[in-house]
């Protein structure tokens, strides 16, 4: 089981010339600039890796990732290169993004850090030849979160922060999130058999999500269960309403440490604000979306639309899937 919720920071170092045309090393289908810094540096907090199509012809739109951690980690930036060789060959520029964690700074710092760098690549678009109005958001587990957070608070005052460039729009025009969490407080009700156990076992705690040292309870800066209107704040449900970008939502049914349940009450939340949004549910598939590497289509699945209904056996769950949500959201 890969864990992007205790995931490790590493890469190495490529420079593109501002004013050269890109060229792709390594047979990768990008170049990289690596360790800009759209805010103040913390830590690792505040780094960015900008991948770029080598065939980029004209402004390219962009995608804003970052990995999950639990937010205990400030590496954000894991994964990039994955996501690059998937969607920079497609057209699309990845950004890579590291936020603070939950011992750098309480929520809602994390989603101010995620403010200023879709900011930060905004008022840089045309230095790195992007595409300023086609922002993309993407993550797994935290990161996911973080991501239905820049999705659904565009224009909420108390998220925007003050890092980094202010005079442009943190508003993104579509979301991917990979299994992350939205309502803490009902997180450990629907976890799978034994999962509970698991979860203490990788915290040290004994009450698993609700426990004081839970990454949930780190992140808000006490027992979730205890402040439940501030809890209430980092739900991107909460926020979600009728204008929002247009979402992809994957995750396993066999989550042990974030419960499907979560992805499904942000699906109902979108469907009720009649925001176009799709569920992947992945039958058997955990806290991992190596499913999106698989060239062969082995998960069973239902795919549900905000439109209405559910369906099975609809495209296989991959790096096409996404590329393609892209193509048609930031059309």
């Amino acid at each position: 089981m890969r864990l992007g919720w205790l995931s490790v920071a590493a890469g190495a170092v490529t420079v593109w010339g501002m004013l050269a045309q890109p060229r792709a090393t390594g047979g990768h289908p990008y170049v990289a600039m690596r360790d800009l810094a759209y805010a103040p540096r913390i830590g690792n907090a505040h780094r960015m890796d900008l991948y770029l199509p080598a065939e980029a012809a004209g402004p390219v739109p962009v995608v804003l990732w970052s990995a999950g951690s639990a937010w205990r980690a400030d590496n954000g930036t894991t994964g990039g290169e994955r996501v690059a060789r998937a969607l920079c060959a497609r057209g699309y520029a990845v950004a890579a993004v590291a936020v603070r964690s939950s011992t750098q700074g309480r929520f809602p710092a994390q989603v101010h850090d995620g403010k200023a760098a879709v900011r930060w690549l905004r008022a840089h678009a045309t230095r790195y030849g992007l595409d300023g109005a086609r922002i993309a958001v993407m993550g797994n587990s935290s990161g996911g979160w973080l991501a239905s957070m820049l999705g659904a608070t565009a224009g909420v005052v108390g998220m925007e922060g003050d890092l980094g460039p202010t005079s442009v729009s943190s508003e993104v025009q579509a979301v991917v999130d990979l299994y992350g969490p939205t309502d803490f407080l009902s997180m450990d009700a629907h976890m799978p058999d034994g999962a509970i156990e698991r979860l203490n076992a990788l915290t040290g705690g004994t009450r698993g999500h609700d426990d004081a040292v839970s990454p949930e309870s780190r992140l808000i800066g006490a027992e979730i269960q205890t402040v439940p209107e501030r809890v209430a704040e980092a739900d991107p449900c909460r926020w979600v309403r009728r204008g929002c970008p247009p979402w992809l939502i994957l995750h396993g049914t066999d989550d042990p440490l974030v419960p499907f349940h979560q992805s499904r009450l942000l699906f109902d939340a979108l469907s009720e604000a009649g925001v176009p949004a799709t569920l992947y549910e992945m039958r058997g598939r955990v806290h991992e979306h190596d499913y999106l590497d698989e060239t062969r289509d082995f998960t069973p699945r239902r795919v549900h639309h905000t439109g209405g209904g559910g369906t099975t056996g609809q495209a296989p769950a991959t790096w096409t899937l996404v590329a393609d949500f892209l193509d048609t959201a930031l059309h």
